[in-house]
């Protein structure tokens, strides 16, 4: 089937847990949004969101109580062996045989695979080629993770899902996954990623989605995201001088201001328009604006306006 170019097509997704009303709790509340082929879209929340409820309905792990779900042009969960041999799958946790080794290990998972990668190779891909015959229990938690990841790129998806694919991986092994990553976009993979390393998912997405009790609150490129929340500008008033005595603020396109002890922060959306007129004026006046710090809104600021303005206090299975 041609799928076209959404490879990811959710419409009004809902999930539920328990009974009706009081007795049961809504996780995932008219949920939609597209994931084009080739692309790398990052699903956000805090814990309790609905992100690992939402992921479970595309991986077809359970049916959606309400909406619709379809991944290469199929319903997971209905259609689940056209879709199952095309995907892979990296849970948040395994739980792989303790005594068996790495090799051992992909080599169980090869018989259960349609056009599995060779053993080596896939060891290879994630950096455990010399661990191979290292047992399970014996694995770093991180090499447990990257071991979680050779299995889910074992049949060469074109579709690749990733729960937090890099929990409890040292700074260097975090990075190599991401290259890895990277490279599999490059050739045509599809990734949805779930993280809680917002650099992570402002360094890798195309897309990201940021979902907040069950719904999804806003949705673009990191730099839409971004972009949409205030620059700052933080220094410290010269001695003598007082925020009065600054060009007005509002000409100056500060949105709003705070002073504490003589440091001051400005937020802006025009951080070039207000840090020249700043600039321009201290040199007219002849001061030095110690501590001068001038940044972008992080993707974290952003993540921690949105998502945490979360109002719900029922907890939800699964994050």
């Amino acid at each position: 089937m041609d799928v076209g170019d959404g490879v990811i097509e959710v419409s009004e997704l809902r999930r539920r847990y328990g009974g009706q009303g009081d007795k049961g709790f809504e996780a995932v509340r008219d949920v939609s949004f597209t994931v084009r082929r080739g692309e790398l879209f990052a699903l956000l929340g805090t814990n309790g969101a609905g992100k690992t409820s939402t992921v479970e309905l595309l991986e077809g792990l359970a049916r959606p109580t309400g909406g619709t779900v379809r991944v290469l042009g199929h319903d997971p969960y209905a259609e689940r062996r056209l879709v199952r041999p095309r995907i892979g799958v990296m849970l948040q946790e395994g739980g792989f045989p303790a005594d068996l080794s790495a090799a051992e290990t992909v080599r169980m998972w090869v018989g259960c695979t349609t056009g599995a990668r060779p053993v080596g190779e896939t060891l290879d891909l994630v950096g455990l080629g010399p661990r191979r015959d290292v047992r399970v229990k014996q694995l770093s938690g991180g090499e447990r993770r990257r071991l979680d990841l050779a299995l889910a790129l074992l049949g060469r998806p074109e579709v690749l899902f990733l729960d937090e694919p890099t929990t409890g991986l040292d700074p260097e092994a975090r990075h190599t996954t991401w290259e890895l990553v990277r490279r599999l976009r490059e050739e045509g993979t599809t990734v949805l990623l779930t993280t809680h390393y917002l650099e992570e998912a402002e360094s890798l997405a195309d897309r990201l989605a940021i979902m907040r009790d069950g719904r999804i609150v806003t949705t673009g490129t990191p730099g839409q995201v971004i972009g949409a929340h205030p620059a700052r500008i933080r220094f410290a008033m010269p001695a003598g001088w007082f925020v009065g005595d600054l060009p007005p603020l509002a000409a100056l396109g500060v949105l709003r201001h705070e002073e504490n002890d003589g440091r001051v922060e400005l937020q802006t959306a025009e951080l070039q328009r207000t840090l020249t007129g700043l600039l321009l004026w201290a040199r007219e006046k002849d001061v030095e604006l110690e501590g001068l710090d001038a940044r972008t809104a992080s993707l974290e600021e952003a993540f921690l306006a949105i998502a945490g303005a979360a109002t719900t206090s029922e907890p939800e299975r699964g994050e």
